[in-house]
């Protein structure tokens, strides 16, 4: 099947004739709002079960009207960062949701206050909702008074997310230069750290001095934005609201205890070696000897010098096949993206880089945006992001308050489908010089996911305390560049340019402490993977399931449909057991 590049289309959420009536859907909002707050006097210990359900049916229908007006928003933006507006309107429907949140805000903070026997009585008919109301009422004793909890969300419309805007914009606007062939060419950043991969050594560590060159340009703004939004955080998550650890907040959200993800960040410190052995042969592979491996060389590829580029009809086609070997399921599911036009594939200026997957509602096909520049680990790219809109849809039938996974399970599927691919490839593949290079592009991505998110929570950490005792931004980049040495461990040299790489990854600005979601995330799909490949077809309904769960029960729930305990430190370590097996490969 063919397959053309373009842009998505939003008209599923709103079409363009309807953006002028933006007034009109907010003023519906401010009726749901109205009918939510008159169940204010209804609001007791001995409240009816069927009024407290329609209290939340009632929540639920708001939820989604929001969530439609939000995600455009978002979407349009990031179709073109510089576009003013859409940027009017997110800043529009953001400051309006918030002050309507803000008027529904006090029903969770009555059912957070209300007793354990109370609150049990009243679940006792809520079905799906059962786990979302219980996880709810863990917030109670970080919970503030209503009124400093409105001012607070205000706060963080004109403060925070306003910052974060800033952010994107500035950075989404780099132009980078680079010489290729003898040629000045113009990128993006996604163009210009595909090069990162090229054959040249110059030109990779060309690529490196312009992308800090660009970056290191406002680094006076791009750092201080981040010691303002860390103030801010620790002020309101530890001095305000409790937490122990400015990390606690972000477990509680994932449901995940602060114990379990100590003891992920520990595994990756102590297992740290496995990817040391293998870039001690990386660099051997380049020629190096026994010389540590450059970090401008750390993504090199080794056995197979090609610049092919993979036709982006031929990239989905492959990625199809693949997900159909596994399931139809999958692969129908997968389908349903370019049968409504939700995925967005151009790499042009002013869009937002990356790629992402954007779920809206339980009911509609999520949107994908990627930015398809050709390069063979784009493919595996586009397979990650449809194996997060597959997650999305497997719990359509899950409410619009639980169908979006936690952040640890949210990269379940998408790297499950990028192992998925990375056999096809090497199924169908008959030169063993390009199969060691998958290998070797596993372990990179391996590396990249796992060992390097979890060094970028691990700074976060120290960044949070550092900045708490009043550090400078100069001292911020020495943190870091301290904890890359740490990293590398002398197995890679690292030159001190590298120091201002923290300022370039936006997950930082955006979502603190998220990234050790990649690692959890990556260390039990390699788990599942292993499952698959034992069980074969029979493991399917298992992996299906598994999804299907959306948020609609804890992590550590799910994930013992497959028998996956995640307070096992054992299990965490077998998963390095897993890329230490591929490093082994590769020696052979």
């Amino acid at each position: 099947m063919e397959f053309k590049q373009g842009r998505w289309s939003l008209d599923e959420l709103l079409p363009p004739q309807k953006i002028d009536e933006t007034a009109k859907l907010l003023s519906e909002l401010e009726g749901d709002a109205v009918d939510i707050e008159s169940y204010r006097t209804a609001l007791s210990p001995s409240i009816k079960i069927e009024k407290f359900v329609e209290i939340f049916k009632k929540i639920e229908h708001f939820h989604e009207k929001a969530y439609v007006l939000i995600s455009y928003g978002q979407l349009w933006f990031s179709e073109n960062t510089q576009n003013t507006e859409a940027l009017a309107f997110v800043s529009l429907v953001e400051q309006k949701m918030s002050e309507l949140y803000n008027r529904i805000l006090f029903i969770s903070l009555w059912w957070q206050d209300l007793n354990d026997e109370d609150a049990t009585r009243l679940m006792s008919n809520t079905k799906e909702l059962t786990y979302y109301l219980k996880h709810l009422r863990k917030y109670k004793p970080h919970t503030l008074s209503e009124d400093v909890e409105r001012i607070i969300n205000i706060k963080d419309v004109n403060g925070l997310n306003a910052l974060n805007t800033i952010y994107d914009m500035v950075t989404s606007k780099y132009v980078f230069q680079l010489e290729v062939n003898g040629e000045q060419v113009l990128l993006t950043r996604d163009g210009l750290t595909a090069y990162v991969r090229n054959m040249s050594a110059t030109l990779r560590k060309e690529t490196y001095r312009e992308l800090f060159n660009i970056y290191e340009k406002d680094w006076p703004v791009l750092s201080q934005i981040y010691i303002y939004q860390v103030r801010n955080w620790g002020s309101e998550k530890v001095g305000f609201r409790g937490y122990k650890t400015p990390i606690s907040s972000r477990n509680l959200d994932n449901d995940v205890s602060d114990s379990v993800v100590n003891t992920i960040l520990e595994v990756c410190k102590e297992r740290a070696d496995v990817f040391g052995r293998y870039f001690q042969l990386k660099s051997r592979l380049l020629g190096g000897n026994e010389s540590p491996l450059k970090r401008y060389d750390l993504y090199a590829p080794v056995f197979k010098k090609t610049e092919k580029k993979i036709p982006y009809s031929d990239a989905l086609n492959m990625v199809f096949a693949c997900f159909r070997e596994f399931s139809e399921i999958f692969e129908a599911k997968a389908r349903l993206v370019f049968e409504k036009a939700h995925i967005d594939s151009e790499d042009r200026p002013a869009k937002r880089g990356g790629a992402f997957c954007y779920s809206v509602l339980p009911k509609l096909v999520p949107w994908v945006l990627v930015n398809y520049t050709g390069e063979p680990r784009q493919v595996s790219t586009i397979a990650h992001e449809l194996g997060h809109a597959v997650h999305s849809m497997m719990a359509e039938d899950k409410s619009i308050l639980t169908f979006h996974p936690t952040l640890p399970l949210a990269e379940t599927a998408s790297v499950f489908s990028e192992m998925l691919f990375l056999d096809y490839l090497l199924e169908h593949e008959k030169d063993s010089a390009v199969k060691m290079e998958l290998i070797a592009n596993a372990i990179d991505d391996s590396y990249a996911t796992i060992l390097r998110q979890s060094y970028f929570v691990l700074f976060e950490q120290k960044a949070h305390e550092a900045i708490a005792k009043g550090k400078s931004a100069e001292e911020i980049n020495d943190l870091y560049y301290t904890l890359l040495k740490e990293q590398f461990a002398g197995f890679v040299d690292v030159s001190a340019d590298f120091k201002y790489e923290w300022i370039t990854i936006p997950h930082i600005y955006h979502t603190p402490f998220y990234c050790y979601a990649y690692s959890f995330g990556n260390l039990l799909s390699l788990a599942l993977y292993r499952k698959y490949k034992q069980e074969g077809k029979k493991f399917v309904p298992t992996f299906l399931k598994i999804l299907s769960y959306g948020s609609s029960e804890s992590p550590e729930f799910i994930l013992k449909e497959a028998n996956i305990d995640i307070n096992d430190k054992g299990f965490w370590l077998k998963g390095f057991d897993a890329i230490d097996d591929m490093v082994t490969n590769l020696r052979a």
